[in-house]
């Protein structure tokens, strides 16, 4: 056990603290990413087929629904397993907390030492926090869990959704509210328009160079509408 990451120290857990909260933001710009391209791709492609209001509405709102409820019930599925395994690894320490408590005692005074502490100090500390919540400090010192803050599956769940069909209700709207002759530029330049803010939020939540990733996302998107309005146009022009 002895090779368990050691938690951040004061300073850096603030810093955990909002990595974590930028790591959910980056999760949701990408859900909404995800959804303006998918649903993007699946309207153009549509109205490459036919520019009727009704069957543009319904497959961007069965886009909508499918891939909303995909990203949902995925990211349940993932942050469940997550959880389940934090559990078992609580579970573990638990017990060996319970059998063998010197042997644990000594683990975690050698791990405090290995942070900087001398080995007088790092005993007093590993005894004083074994008083006040042997659990909790061996749970966050060996295994980086915070006991009491274990990852949320419906939290993960709800946030896909909710970021998934905020980013497909764009296109949607920009393909079933123009007059015909305008939705498909609309619908492109909205889309493009919002891939440059996902990728410039991107990149700057994860500190990468924004101006590649902004083209980098702008041109896929722009690949999948042409491709799926290709695909559509060939369909409708044979009478699928």
């Amino acid at each position: 056990m002895s090779d368990r990451t050691a938690p951040p120290d004061h300073d850096e857990a603030h810093g955990g603290a909002l990595g974590s909260r930028l790591n959910w933001l980056r999760a949701a710009v990408l859900g909404a990413n995800d959804g303006i391209v998918s649903t993007a791709g699946l309207v153009v492609g549509v109205a490459g087929a036919t520019d009727d209001r009704g069957a543009l509405l319904t497959a961007g709102l069965a886009g909508l629904l499918a891939g909303s409820m995909s990203m949902a019930a995925g990211e349940y599925v993932s942050v469940s397993t997550q959880r389940d395994s934090e559990k078992a690894a609580l579970a573990m320490e638990k017990r060996e907390l319970r059998e063998q408590p010197e042997a644990e005692l000594a683990e975690l005074t050698e791990m405090l030492a290995e942070r900087g502490l001398s080995r007088e100090v790092a005993r007093e500390a590993a005894e004083q926090l074994t008083e006040r919540d042997a659990l909790r400090a061996h749970a966050r010192v060996e295994l980086g869990i915070d006991p009491d803050e274990l990852t949320n599956p419906w939290h993960a769940a709800w946030a896909s959704f909710v970021a998934f069909t905020v980013g497909a209700l764009l296109p949607l709207l920009a393909i079933v509210l123009p007059p015909a002759d305008l939705r498909l530029g609309v619908t492109v330049l909205s889309v493009l328009a919002a891939l440059a803010l996902t990728g410039w939020s991107s990149a700057r939540l994860g500190g990468a160079d924004v101006r590649r990733a902004v083209l980098r996302n702008m041109a896929g998107g722009a690949l999948a509408m042409a491709v799926t309005y290709g695909a559509g146009a060939l369909l409708g022009a044979v009478g699928v």
